[in-house]
């Protein structure tokens, strides 16, 4: 039995507990919220998880009303705590942006600004006990809630495909439409071998929305996993386990946060470069 899942088996627990809050159309039942992730898998491409949707936006309006509220009261003389953090942070991402972006863009740092904080917000969540949010919706009469977003896939890949059309964009900008063509049709192995180049730069293109989106979900749905485990455990084993993975699973999402921020930058970086 799983601690604080009533009756359900460990094989339900987990289920439960990786299942999102899905809305869309069931060919049954018409528009609906799902019961179950096979009902969820039956809405189509169209269904969308609720509860990613409610933390990413939630998360996100966090991030913008804490940097705002600081800003309006930032200080010349000997700045407070909050002051401090958000200077660090900013000051942290703007040394990673001017070492590897080498454009004028006025994008890019406030750019990755966001992605940085954002997703750590998102990410930071996988350090909340695992029943105590599910445990409040269901009394609320939700039934399921996931409240990780980065350990949604769509998300990842909403926020990959975003950075991913930013790339095709500058591409084109600085290069123009045939400058971009050119590049995927006569590198690296010149004009005569064309359809090889074609193929080898589109894979090369197409590997990096997939590979940023999914670097960031399957870290953190296997960090998520593992809390999920440790939570079918007895309760004194738990917190024997679950306070080192928590120390230890801080450096991984702040890890996770810096890698999709420093490859978004060097991925716009490669589109201004002009070969």
């Amino acid at each position: 039995m799983a601690s604080g899942s009533g009756t359900q088996t460990s094989s339900e627990y987990i289920t439960h507990h990786l299942t999102n809050l899905t809305f869309g159309n069931h060919p049954d039942n018409g528009w609906s919220i799902a019961h179950g992730a096979h009902e969820a898998a039956e809405m189509g491409f169209w269904a969308i998880n609720l509860d990613t949707m409610f933390w990413s936006v939630a998360l996100g309006l966090l991030f913008c009303w804490f940097f705002r509220k600081v800003a309006k009261n930032v200080t010349s003389d000997v700045p407070g705590g909050a002051q401090n953090f958000v200077e660090t942070v900013i000051e942290f991402v703007d040394d990673n942006v001017k070492g590897i972006f080498h454009y004028k863009n006025a994008l890019i740092a406030p750019l990755s600004l966001t992605i940085f904080v954002w997703v750590f917000l998102m990410n930071a969540m996988d350090l909340v006990p695992v029943d105590w949010i599910p445990f409040i919706a269901s009394q609320m009469g939700v039934e399921y809630m996931k409240v990780v977003p980065t350990t949604d896939v769509n998300a990842t890949l909403g926020m990959a495909f975003t950075v991913f059309g930013l790339i095709i964009f500058f591409s084109i900008k600085q290069k123009g439409v045939s400058g971009f063509l050119a590049e995927l049709s006569f590198q690296p192995l010149g004009k005569w071998l064309l359809p090889f180049n074609l193929f080898l730069e589109l894979v090369g293109l197409l590997a990096k929305p997939i590979s940023l989106a999914l670097r960031l979900f399957g870290n953190m749905y296997a960090g998520e996993m593992v809390f999920i485990l440790i939570a079918l455990l007895p309760f004194w084993v738990q917190w024997a386990l679950s306070v080192p993975w928590a120390i230890f699973h801080i450096l991984v999402i702040t890890l996770q946060a810096f890698i999709f921020m420093v490859l978004t930058i060097v991925y716009l970086a490669m589109a201004h470069d002009d070969h």
